[in-house]
């Protein structure tokens, strides 16, 4: 498949660009967290993201979605991740949906997928249970009880946790069979701890103790294989929206270096620092294809998607890094200032960076995927 955009998705692209410099430029991500907002997000930018349709682009069309696919829903990624705005696109759209789409039932989707394309429902996947990322591992426990399940567990950094409607839970039975649920986010044994991050995110530590639900997501006992795949589409989906956060970070760079001046001249006109934006640059131009070869693997259904999802979220992790580094070390002293943007970049990038698996993580996943 030819690494190229559809017109379509490039109309898409463009459209998003426009309206996020606009109405969630970095100031608006500044103006959340001075103020301490208690929901983390602007609500009125999140609904006017659903009204264009942004929540809907991989629902099907028979729940009131779009069914554009995830390639479309990347250049989205990408844009928000230039602008650094804070929404529940990753947690809701990327990560929960993908799992709803593939395990709940025909009644579930109907009750669910609509409100999550109009804006109106937000859920979030409540499963890692350490501080690195270790998705199967699950101490969180099931039950059966006649008609109902009872959970009982911790779960950590749940993503936009705090503002959620409706988690999805994973959780293990005695024979160490991994299911996932539907809970409340107000059902009683249900108790909530924000955190900010330090990128000025959400997240949120979700404790649950003798909750009761019916809602079983999928087959029970099939929810290992469900985590894997979503979490790869999610890893994907996260490493478009590092990509546009690289891109920008670079960008802002080269036009400060261009303005800044040394002993009478651009700073940029020193071979050291070109050499090094040199290395920048095709970085970044390898990471363009690797996330949207991702991308439509996810779209085609590919076997290789799992490879890919390690290569690209090991790959952008460690240009984001690069990139981000380089641009606090170019920026000189008042890139480690409140001041300047940049700074937002870098914190930026380290939280994604361990979000769905680090470099290290995505390093030995992918060797071991390829026999070593």
């Amino acid at each position: 498949m030819a690494l190229v955009l559809t017109e379509e998705q490039q109309m898409l692209k463009d459209s998003a660009k426009e309206y996020l410099k606009e109405h969630a430029p970095v100031a608006a991500l500044r103006k959340l967290r001075d103020e301490r907002d208690e929901k983390g997000y602007n609500p009125s930018v999140w609904k006017a993201m659903a009204d264009m349709g942004w929540a809907s682009l991989t629902i099907p069309e028979a729940y009131g979605g779009l069914d554009f696919g995830y390639t479309g829903l990347g250049q989205i990624l990408e844009e928000t991740g230039r602008t650094l705005t804070a929404s529940p696109l990753v947690s809701t759209v990327l990560l929960s949906t993908t799992l709803l789409n593939k395990a709940a039932s025909d009644a579930q989707k109907e009750a669910l997928l609509p409100a999550i394309a109009a804006g109106e429902l937000l859920v979030a996947f409540a499963s890692e249970e350490s501080g690195v990322h270790r998705p199967l591992h699950i101490t969180t426990s099931y039950t059966k009880a006649g008609d109902t399940y009872l959970l009982n567990g911790k779960k950590q950094f749940v993503l936009d946790g705090h503002v959620a409607d409706k988690f999805i839970v994973s959780a293990k039975n005695e024979e160490d069979a991994i299911s996932l649920f539907l809970v409340d986010a107000d059902a009683t044994g249900v108790a909530i701890e924000r955190l900010t991050m330090m990128d000025s995110r959400n997240a949120a530590h979700v404790s649950l103790k003798n909750v009761h639900t019916n809602e079983l997501l999928g087959v029970a006992g099939e929810g290992a294989a469900l985590i894997e795949t979503s979490l790869d589409i999610a890893r994907v989906g996260l490493a478009a929206e590092m990509l546009g956060t690289t891109q920008e970070a670079f960008e802002r760079t080269m036009s400060y270096i261009r303005e800044r001046k040394q002993f009478g001249v651009p700073i940029g006109s020193f071979q050291a620092l070109q050499h090094r934006a040199a290395t920048m640059y095709g970085e970044i131009e390898n990471c363009k294809s690797i996330v949207l070869a991702a991308l439509q693997a996810i779209d085609a259904d590919s076997e290789h998607l799992p490879r890919l999802a390690s290569l690209a979220k090991a790959k952008l992790g460690e240009t984001a890094q690069l990139v981000t580094n380089e641009a606090v070390q170019f920026y000189g002293g008042i890139g480690m200032t409140d001041d300047e943007e940049i700074g937002f970049f870098l914190k930026r990038a380290r939280v994604a960076q361990q979000t769905f698996g680090d470099y290290n993580y995505h390093l030995d996943r992918y060797a071991k995927m390829n026999g070593y």
